[in-house]
């Protein structure tokens, strides 16, 4: 499928790799809504690709249709989604103080990274199926965003692993779902990048943490993932499918 005159949306687009892919898909040619919690900075990337910024909270189904609704009204409806939101967790089961992690924590980061993934992706999907197929009967392409840590989570990394490998296994049934709707589904499992959240390490950390990928030894840049998201999109044969992107790295246990 063809980028150019699309409208696709970006969620978490407003920083780190969503913003990248966003820049990456404006550039190419797509009429780009940049979803996000932060209104700040998803208008400050918008008004700088010619997109629109929306603000919306993923796990919030009210506020999902809501997104999806206004994307519409300005671009028209959306072929290509690009969910990338998400967030990050590190507790240990057994706590330094004896008790267990708190069931909370657990909760927050599975709904927003496995649920909040989901309802944006039947939000989509129901309004990309009512549109006409393109050349191979192709309707859209979504794309989730995992992590290597979905395959080697290291030491309290439980809830983050948990729901990024949800997106592993829901990627395959999905695509079969959505196979009747002619509208593709890929996931992206990046390994260490160099993200806003990377960058508040101290820089040893983060010089340490790139020396353990095998090659090239650095830092992934987000416009590599976003160079990714959008061959995807592009290539038709690509359904299904979880590709990782992380320079040969499996992580260590801590």
């Amino acid at each position: 499928m063809k980028i150019e005159g699309h409208a696709a949306l970006v969620t978490g687009g407003a920083s780190g790799l969503g913003e990248a892919t966003a820049r990456e898909l404006a550039r190419l040619g797509a009429k780009v809504a940049v979803l996000d919690v932060n209104r700040e900075l998803a208008e400050q990337v918008a008004k700088d690709i010619g997109g629109v910024a929306i603000v919306c909270d993923i796990t919030d189904a009210g506020s999902g249709a809501a997104a999806v609704k206004q994307a519409a009204e300005a671009h028209g409806p959306a072929r290509i989604l690009m969910n990338i939101a998400g967030i990050g967790s590190a507790k240990r089961i057994v706590q330094k103080d004896g008790n267990p992690a708190p069931l909370e924590d657990f909760v927050r980061v599975v709904n927003v990274n496995l649920i909040g993934t989901y309802n944006m992706s039947r939000l989509f999907a129901a309004e990309c199926a009512k549109l006409s197929a393109l050349e191979d009967n192709e309707r859209g392409v979504m794309l989730f965003t995992a992590s290597v840590a979905a395959f080697d989570g290291q030491v309290g990394q439980q809830a983050y692993s948990a729901s990024k490998g949800g997106l592993v296994g829901m990627t395959l049934p999905m695509a079969r779902d959505l196979s009747q709707h002619g509208i593709r589904v890929c996931t992206i499992a990046p390994g260490l990048f160099a993200t806003p959240l990377m960058k508040q390490l101290p820089e040893p950390v983060q010089q340490s943490l790139a020396a353990s990928i095998p090659f090239p030894q650095r830092l992934g840049k987000p416009e590599e993932f976003a160079q990714l998201a959008c061959h995807v999109v592009t290539n038709s044969h690509l359904n299904g499918e979880v590709i990782r992107l992380d320079g040969a790295l499996r992580m260590a246990p801590r």
